[in-house]
């Protein structure tokens, strides 16, 4: 696991833990980590939702393996090409964390009509070059950029209003 993690990669939490406490159906995971996989996967066994999360880094796939049980509740996948995994189905959240950087925009236009709330990590204005979200932002009614912590984290929404 890469040693270079700081707390500020888990600025997300706060919108994840509101917006599990606002819905109540399947989650989907699109880029594992050491704060949002052990959250989600905790919150959704207490509030018995169905957990999906994809991983294309390997290191990372096996460190969060073992959050998948036998049940099916949570599948952990390995992924070689983001879009070819299928996730056009409905989801109350889903959060977008995926490298390379430039994959998350296409995920999330495929999930603008699929998903209540889809979350992006790292929503800085520095960081368009890297990230292009400005592309997908005018495909959702609804938008919050989640500010309190650096890096901000937006929330898109075209099914509900945002209140955080």
């Amino acid at each position: 696991m890469r040693s270079s993690l700081g707390i500020h990669w888990g600025t997300h939490l706060p919108v994840l833990i509101q917006l599990m406490d606002k819905t109540a159906g399947d989650v989907l995971e699109l880029g594992t980590g050491v704060f949002s996989t052990p959250y989600l996967h905790y919150a959704c066994m207490l509030q018995g939702r169905k957990l999906v999360s994809y991983e294309n880094d390997p290191e990372y796939y096996e460190a969060n393996l073992g959050y998948q049980n036998i049940k099916g509740d949570h599948t952990v996948s390995f992924v070689d090409d983001w879009s070819k995994i299928p996730i056009e189905k409905k989801w109350d959240i889903a959060f977008i964390d995926v490298l390379p950087e430039i994959e998350r925009k296409e995920l999330a236009r495929r999930l603008k009509d699929c998903a209540t709330y889809v979350v992006l990590h790292d929503a800085q204005n520095k960081w368009e070059e890297t990230y292009q979200y400005s592309e997908i932002y005018p495909l959702f009614k609804y938008k919050f950029f989640y500010k309190p912590f650096w890096p901000k984290t937006a929330i898109l929404s075209n099914f509900k209003e945002i209140r955080l």
